[in-house]
């Protein structure tokens, strides 16, 4: 055996094994990604047709429906879950029952059900009034962007009371008592204290439910209302462009989205100020005992 005892180990260089199946499995994405560029490529699609109507007036008409309904829908259900959670959190059992009986029945009914139902709710109750005064016709009322926005909007009141209501589990049960041995009422400790530490977890699934909104929308032009998908469709039935006028829908669907993203990133940056990232630990601390020992 040699002897290596006079050999230097820090010269000595680690031999890698080549990742073969990696290399292959990149070989086969790179592969079936540019097979799907060429078809689309050299496909009977007329690509002028999508810079032709990419910012026509009828499309950018359902780009601002789908924006609008996106946000009113959210506002709703933002409002509507962060209510509905502190009801099932409440001490009051009949606020707890209503709160659970609310969040069982509208996330059981799928949405298009939903919006079906809402924009046929004449058909129920032909006219609606307040307490007996001002009847006005229910037709009249439930209009397509009317039936979609409590369609979507009651629907998302649902899901997004869950996701408030594991936000403020997650914060520890004596912040609540310490805001309530100084005085605080059990609401005002909730809405001042409780819920600011919750958005920490509480955004980056309200984001994700957002951005759902956003494709969501495209249900509501089975009730007529004029959003993106239903104000292309009436396009491509005129001048049978079918595919490209659906690549205009992608690409205004993927901006929309993109946006959104990046408005996501920034509001769970803002919230996650003072939660001991890696990044944000002093050096002496990430250095170890030693470091500290040192100082």
């Amino acid at each position: 055996m040699q002897d290596l005892a006079g050999i230097d180990v820090q010269r000595l260089r680690i031999s890698r094994p080549i990742p073969y199946r990696q290399v292959a499995a990149s070989a086969l994405l790179l592969a079936f990604l540019a097979f799907v560029a060429h078809a689309f490529w050299v496909g009977a699609i007329e690509w002028h047709y999508v810079s032709d109507y990419l910012f026509s007036a009828p499309i950018l008409k359902g780009v601002r429906g789908t924006i609008v309904m996106t946000v009113c829908a959210m506002v709703i259900g933002i409002v509507l879950g962060t209510a509905v959670a502190m009801m099932r959190m409440s001490a009051n059992p009949a606020l707890r029952w209503a709160a659970t009986g609310y969040i069982w029945l509208f996330r059981g009914i799928p949405a298009l059900l939903q919006l079906l139902l809402w924009f046929n709710l004449a058909l129920i109750f032909p006219t609606i009034s307040l307490f007996g005064f001002f009847p006005v016709n229910t037709v009249d009322v439930m209009t397509p962007f009317v039936a979609a926005l409590l369609g979507l909007g009651i629907q998302q009141g649902a899901y997004t009371a869950e996701v408030v209501r594991s936000g403020i589990l997650s914060v520890d049960r004596g912040q609540m008592e310490a805001a309530q041995s100084i005085g605080m009422t059990r609401l005002r400790a909730m809405l001042t204290i409780v819920l600011p530490q919750a958005m920490r977890v509480i955004v980056p699934p309200i984001g994700n439910e957002t951005i759902g909104m956003v494709k969501l929308t495209s249900l509501a032009s089975v009730i007529q209302y004029s959003e993106v998908l239903r104000t292309v469709g009436d396009v491509y039935y005129a001048n049978s462009r079918v595919i490209e006028l659906l690549i205009v829908a992608g690409i205004w669907y993927m901006v929309i989205v993109t946006v959104l993203s990046i408005g996501q990133s920034y509001i769970e940056k803002y919230f996650s100020k003072g939660w001991g990232r890696a990044a944000d630990v002093p050096k002496a601390l990430s250095d170890g005992p030693a470091a500290m020992g040192a100082a």
